[in-house]
């Protein structure tokens, strides 16, 4: 979500927020930056010295740390879908360059982070109907979130004034300055024969990716330009029946949302699904998803070849083409997808 920073003080902004908060007690952090034309990092430096704590180090190390917390919970969204997924960060492996560092998260919390994202960071402790909030809070150079994450009955609080302490900037003065991501070009053209070579020679979805940059070519521009036989659309309230079916037959499925810093995964099985207004939710102990219909543009099945089989996801865009969330059948290394899942996809 890009912002355009109005000329606030500190002060002001902060006056303007306290005034959208005693007319619309019930909108989100989110919701308020919106209104008034800034990003959600830019209201929350406002709170510096009083309910939140700037921070700054190593995220790498963070996130490796993040392991002594104990039970939490990890929230992540896309501009229409959000993940929020309770348990503790156990498996945690650090990848690529230091220009370009990748962590990879596995167990009861799965995700994929892109720390050349990561920008600002912070620890907010807010009032909340059940007593005070604790949260570890990141964003993007735009001020964009790119993952929050609160302390549950089971977290230890003891690591969470620790990092806190040591994750603390020096400078808690520090002005949060935020500035747009310029928009990508992309090729005008795509050589379609050997596009598409590509696209059948796939071994793995993650070499998918790899085709994108390789061609130059955004994602739904590539799953357009494939043709019916790796990718068609379907109705863009898709989900819904997907959801159902999964919950009521007890299928396992993984569903994935998140942005430039941080993909979030949930795998397993839902079972309370809840629909309001045009928001369709999954209610349950450990997992909640709320996904914003309002925000799908279009719904496309897509195939794409693996060493183990043909993988086939239902992925949802926005107006803007941009990737909102995506489902599969839950799937693991050496193992193919079930044949009902390929079968509930087939019926859309």
């Amino acid at each position: 979500m890009q912002t355009t920073t109005l000329p606030y003080t500190k002060e002001s902004l902060r006056d303007a927020w306290e005034a959208f908060r005693i007319s619309y007690p019930k909108k989100r952090i989110r919701e308020a930056a919106a209104a008034l034309k800034v990003s959600e990092a830019e209201l929350l430096a406002t709170t510096l010295g009083s309910t939140s704590v700037l921070l700054e180090g190593d995220w790498t190390e963070f996130i490796r740390d993040c392991k002594r917390l104990g039970k939490v919970m990890s929230l992540t969204r896309s501009e229409g879908c959000v993940l929020e997924n309770q348990g503790n960060f156990q498996k945690i492996q650090i990848h690529g360059s230091p220009s370009f560092q990748v962590g990879t998260v596995i167990g009861p919390i799965e995700q994929r982070i892109f720390f050349s994202a990561w920008t600002y960071g912070f620890a907010v402790e807010q009032e909340s109907r059940r007593g005070v909030l604790k949260s570890f809070q990141f964003f993007d150079k735009a001020g964009d979130a790119i993952m929050k994450i609160y302390m549950k009955e089971k977290s230890n609080l003891e690591v969470y004034e620790e990092l806190k302490e040591k994750y603390k900037a020096k400078d808690q003065r520090k002005p949060v300055e935020v500035s747009p991501y310029k928009c990508p070009e992309y090729a005008k053209e795509v050589d379609r024969e050997a596009f598409t070579q590509d696209w059948e020679n796939m071994k793995d979805t993650h070499d998918f990716h790899g085709m994108l940059k390789k061609y130059n070519i955004h994602r739904l521009d590539a799953i357009k330009l494939i043709g019916k036989k790796w990718a068609y659309p379907v109705d863009r309230l898709s989900a819904r029946k997907i959801l159902d079916v999964a919950s009521s037959e007890k299928l396992p499925i993984m569903i994935f949302a998140g942005n430039r810093g941080n993909i979030q995964i949930f795998q397993g099985k839902v079972r309370t699904i809840r629909q309001l207004d045009n928001w369709l939710n999954v209610l349950d102990p450990d997992f909640n998803m709320h996904l914003n219909e309002d925000t799908i543009d279009s719904a496309w099945v897509v195939h794409k070849n693996t060493a183990d089989g043909l993988v086939t996801a239902l992925e949802l865009f926005d107006r803007e083409g941009e990737i909102v969330a995506q489902l599969f059948g839950l799937r693991k290394p050496g193992i193919p997808q079930r044949e009902a899942w390929r079968e509930l996809v087939a019926s859309l």
